[in-house]
């Protein structure tokens, strides 16, 4: 892994485990609640944890794209650098809330400053070609699935041990989960550290790419070739080649295909995370409900979802998309997530029998899978439809299209994504409590699969030819 991939690796590990400890991702009651009985406590959480993960994912996706541009007129690093700000500021605040309200505003202040993800996409971006960008962005994948493995057992297991007296001696009132809260703000000032000291600016480079054989056994020359749908990225005069063919297209007409295609990969980002992160939400309530199962065994579902994901992002994904495109692999994604869904569908019809248990094992794999492929990939397609070139003279990237600027389209379309965040997990939870899992799961497997049908366009072989 090159030094720059590495320290982006590093920081957004720091970042995401920072993340992953906070109440909402360790299965806990909320403070705040004044209920005792189990069941209740499941059923009020709702209100309270989605609400709050909603809020913040809202909150992103108004900011995401000034952040992105900011980053396209500033640099990644100083952009990158105010926003660890207001993250340390996020757990300062959650340190010292004693109040729903206070706790509420320490999401905000994340909301508001959450830019690390996308601007790590954005210099994994500036850094890499056409050519070997999947396998990067990979790393971003891999980073995920390794912090939600161990970050939420380590935030239960803080969230459960007192302060020591000596931070309540002044009595000043503290949160009553301020061990997880200071362990996030430490892991946010050491990333911030990290960065200000290892990370270098990467706006406006670009990596050389010499001619070379590449994977499917053609050359390539630092050009950007047709996308699976045949839209481009063209090369420094404008022109691309379109669905394989030689048939060259006009610098106007490679801005427009492009901005279209990323107008189509925020649509599709955006329906699929809508679904997605409804059963992302719903799944421990499944299996509470049909199974009694206790945080413990939920921590290991998840775990074991997450090691399946970062298993297949760094042995499969990284090798395959090269092969078969970014929309390609997107779309078995989606295709794994309907027989996941439909699979769960199946699980409250069967939950007093032994193989109710197997089946929500093999709709994780499906899940695993899922996780390992759409974003990744779908983020991918998006970079490579952005500005790629330099200016011979200063060094910086020129601009065709303000739409095209790589911080600003990423920005907007991580921006897509976290509305469907925001708004999946509310209609989810409603459909869940009000028409039962079954139809809730068969539902998302129908809708997710019409969304399948609709990526067909994307999913057509990326060009092989020269």
């Amino acid at each position: 892994m090159p030094s720059i991939e590495r320290i982006v690796f590093l920081s957004l590990v720091l970042d995401l485990f920072a993340g992953v400890v906070r109440p909402e991702w360790i299965f806990v009651p909320n403070p705040f609640l004044r209920i005792y009985n189990p069941r209740d406590i499941v059923q009020a959480n709702i209100k309270s944890t989605k609400m709050g993960y909603s809020i913040v994912r809202a909150l992103q996706w108004f900011v995401s794209p000034y952040i992105g541009a900011l980053s396209d007129k500033y640099g990644r690093k100083r952009v990158l650098l105010i926003t660890m700000i207001g993250n340390i500021l996020s757990a300062v605040v959650w340190i010292f809330s004693t109040s729903f309200a206070s706790y509420m505003l320490s999401r905000v202040i994340g909301g508001l400053s959450e830019g690390n993800v996308q601007l790590a996409i954005a210099i994994l971006s500036d850094i890499t070609t056409p050519q070997n960008r999947a396998k990067a962005l990979a790393h971003v994948g891999i980073a995920f699935a390794i912090c939600f493995i161990i970050g939420p057992p380590i935030g239960a297991y803080f969230a459960s041990r007192p302060l020591p007296s000596s931070f309540t001696a002044s009595g000043i009132e503290l949160n009553v989960y301020a061990a997880p809260a200071l362990l996030t703000l430490v892991l946010l000032l050491l990333e911030t550290i990290f960065l200000v000291v290892a990370l270098p600016e990467t706006r406006g480079k670009r990596a050389v790419v010499t001619k070379e054989k590449s994977a499917n056994g053609t050359h390539t020359n630092g050009t950007l070739n047709s996308k699976a749908n045949g839209s481009t990225n063209g090369s420094a005069n404008g022109n691309g080649k379109t669905n394989g063919t030689n048939g060259h297209l006009s610098k106007e007409e490679s801005i427009k295909k492009r901005i279209h295609m990323l107008s189509t990969l925020r649509r599709v980002h955006f329906l699929f995370l809508g679904l997605f992160s409804g059963v992302e939400f719903t799944l421990t309530f499944l299996t509470f409900d049909l199974f009694d199962w206790n945080n413990k065994q939920n921590g290991y579902l998840i775990g074991f979802i997450g090691i399946i994901s970062a298993l297949l992002q760094g042995g499969y994904v990284r090798r395959a998309i090269p092969k078969v495109g970014e929309g390609m692999m997107a779309r078995r994604g989606v295709s794994s997530c309907v027989a996941g869904l439909a699979l769960l569908s199946v699980v409250p019809l069967l939950s007093s029998t032994t193989i109710a248990v197997k089946l929500l094992q093999a709709a994780a794999v499906c899940l695993a899978f899922t996780s390992a492929t759409v974003v990744n990939s779908l983020t991918s397609f998006a970079s490579l439809q952005c500005d790629d070139n330099v200016d011979k003279d200063t060094g910086k990237v020129s601009e065709e299209h303000p739409e095209l600027t790589k911080g600003k389209a990423l920005g907007k379309f991580r921006s897509s994504g976290q509305l469907g965040r925001a708004i999946g997990p509310l209609l989810a939870c409603a459909s869940y409590w009000t028409f039962g899992p079954s139809l809730t799961y068969a539902i998302s497997a129908v809708a997710m699969f019409a969304l399948s049908v609709s990526m067909k366009s994307l999913a057509v072989r990326r060009s092989t030819s020269a």
